[in-house]
Order: C-alpha cells, then structure tokens, then sequence
C-alpha cells in the first residue's frame, strides 16, 4: 500500500493533545483501509508530521476529517526506500510519537550535505569531456567519511554532485569539515592525478514536507544551490544549520567556511528561482532580474556579490553553463540543443564560454 506523510501547522502544541488526536485516527482507519504508523512532533517549529499508509490521499484526509476535524496542510505520497534514507528506521515511540535516540522528542529535521566536485584538466582546448568527470578516489572517500557521521549517501539524477543526509546539524557540519580537510590534503598532493579536482559544499536544512513541496524537496534543494555558489573548497550552511550547529565556534578553526543569515537565503532562493524560470530565455539579463526581484542594479551586484562572490552577469553564466555541462553528461543531444536548452542563439559563442570556463571543447557531444 502507498506511503504518505501528512503536514499540520499548529500553535501550541500540546503533546498530550496530540496523542489524543492519533488514538483517536486509530481507532477509525480500517474503516477507510488506512494505517496510521506514527508521527513526528515540533513543539518550537509547530509542526506535526503524520507517517500513513493508505491507498490514496483522500482517505487520510477523510481519517482526520472524522476523527478529529483537524486537517492537514499538505499531504504527500513518499517512495519508502527514499523516506527511510531520510528518516532512518528503526524508531523508538512514545504512544506514537517519534523520540531519538537520546529520548528527546525527533523534531523531523533533516540535513542535506551537496559535494559539488569537478574534475579538471590543464590542458587547452582539450576534447577529452571525461576530464570533467569525478575521478573515482574522491568519491570513495567521501563514502567512507559518511557512516562516522551516522550520515546516509542520497542518489539524485538530477545533481551531479554527492549528496547525503544526517539527523543532527552537527554531524552534517562535522562530516563537511572532514571531507574539506581531507580533500584539501590530498589536492595539495601534485602526484596524484585522481586528485585534480576542485569541490564546493552547501548543507541545507529543513522538515520533510513543506506548502507545495514534495519530500524534502526544498532542503535538498536548498543544498544544492548552496553547493553551487560556494567559492572553490570552501562550505556554506543555510540559516537553519548556522543556529544548530554552533558554527560560529566551528568557524575559528582553519576551514573555509561561512553562513547565511535568513534574508540571505530568502534572497538567493528568489535569485535561482527567477534564473531557472528564463534559463532558455536567450533574452534573459541582470536588467531583467533587477526588474523581476524589484531592487536596482547597483543593490542586486551588492547583494549577489556578498553571498556568491560572483557578480550577476557570472552568477547567471554559471548557472546556464552547469546546466549545459549536465546535458552534456546525458550524452542525448547535440551541441545546438543544448546551447538554445540554456539560452544561447549562437553555439559557437555557447563552445566559447564553455571552453573558457571549463577549459575543454563542447563540441563532442551527442549529435
């Protein structure tokens, strides 16, 4: 049977309310072939996540309807191997509700930690694309640093990067510092080729289900962005994992490593949205983004330069050439299509910018 996972926002939680709430789900569900398992409770947050299964999401919302009159905001159907990556298995209960390992109640949080690693090659104007690819070493090592942080790899098509989840802000920080520290080390080895690699981290943080969004869509996300924007080497955290981490007594050590305030997050979410909406549009400029965030040119370099590093016209090159770099790597279509795909009329200008970024030819790709 199909498994969902249910999202309330409720203020002032009262935990004994709640599993009032819960007995009183179970004691009508097989009247509507539902099973309520369990659920996860955030007394600081006001959240409450409902774990079901069912055979569609009508009949959890008719469960809730009857019981108790207290509706949830979102539901979501959930792929059980993904949601035990994320949620881990098994859980200790109490009458229902989900407690941790130290007996505290498991506030659902989850983090995501995105590697971003990228082959490279000193070679000019080379034709070999391989070069490009994470050379096998890197990889291996970041499997074997995960476990120690009770972390989980995460398979993602969509990223060509890593990406692993951890239940604690402090083992997602603890196990990006390690994989920098490591990494580092061995970059600085000239004789070893497999190492010839630049990374960047971003670790996102957030609840399994948010207003339209599937699980865990938006910390993922999230992560991934941060990976994309961070300087060479170094980690950025979001907001979350800045307040549970205790990152600014991380910070004192020797890794490359900053945070985002909220407003900075809300502000490079609403940048990254605007640029994937126009990414074929080849019309697509930092006038237009000035236009579409409404601030002025002057403020968006600022607030784009603080948070990136990059000035807006790079922030949207990049973002249109890893992009590219990606359909590359699909091996499904020709160097035009990937060029109009990304918002450039001229593929040889397109071949330009990706040799100038990547320092190998675009021109071997699928036709």
């Amino acid at each position: 049977m199909p498994l969902f996972m249910d999202y309330h926002l409720v203020s002032d939680i009262d935990i004994d309310a709640v599993k009032e709430g819960h007995l009183a789900d179970k004691s009508i569900q097989e009247k509507y072939g539902v099973k309520y398992i369990q659920f996860w409770v955030n007394q600081e947050a006001g959240t409450i996540f409902c774990l079901i299964e069912a055979p569609d999401k009508e009949s959890c919302e008719l469960v809730h309807q009857e019981a108790h009159g207290n509706i949830a905001c979102q539901i979501v159907q959930v792929e059980s191997g993904f949601y035990k990556l994320f949620m881990g298995e098994p859980h200790q209960l109490d009458d229902g509700i989900v407690v941790g390992k130290d007996g505290d109640l498991d506030k659902a949080y989850r983090f995501v930690l995105a590697i971003h690693i990228l082959g490279i090659t000193s070679a000019v104007d080379s034709d070999d694309l391989s070069q490009l690819i994470l050379p096998g070493k890197p990889k291996t090592l970041i499997q074997r640093i995960i476990p120690s942080y009770d972390g989980r790899e995460v398979k993602n098509g969509d990223y060509d990067g890593i990406l692993c989840v951890f239940s604690k802000a402090e083992e997602a920080m603890g196990c990006a510092i390690e994989i920098q520290q490591e990494f580092l080390k061995r970059i600085m080895n000239p004789e070893d080729e497999s190492w010839n690699i630049t990374f960047k981290i971003g670790i996102g943080g957030g609840q399994p289900v948010t207003m339209g969004e599937h699980f865990f869509e938006k910390t993922i996300r999230l992560a991934q962005r941060l990976s994309l924007v961070a300087g060479d080497g170094e980690i950025i955290a979001s907001n979350m994992v800045r307040k549970l981490s205790e990152i600014e007594e991380k910070h004192k050590g020797p890794s490359s490593l900053k945070a985002i305030q909220s407003a900075e997050e809300e502000f490079l979410e609403q940048l990254f949205d605007i640029t994937e909406k126009n990414l074929s549009n080849d019309a697509f400029n930092v006038e237009q983004l000035c236009r579409d965030i409404g601030i002025s040119r002057s403020q968006l370099y600022r607030k784009v330069k603080a948070i990136t590093g990059s000035s807006p016209v790079v922030f949207i090159r990049d973002i249109r050439l890893n992009k590219a770099l990606s359909l590359i790597k699909e091996n499904k279509y020709n160097l035009s299509e990937i060029a109009l795909e990304i918002g450039y009329n001229n593929p040889s200008y397109f071949s330009k910018c990706f040799r100038d970024k990547y320092g190998v030819k675009a021109s071997n790709v699928a036709v």
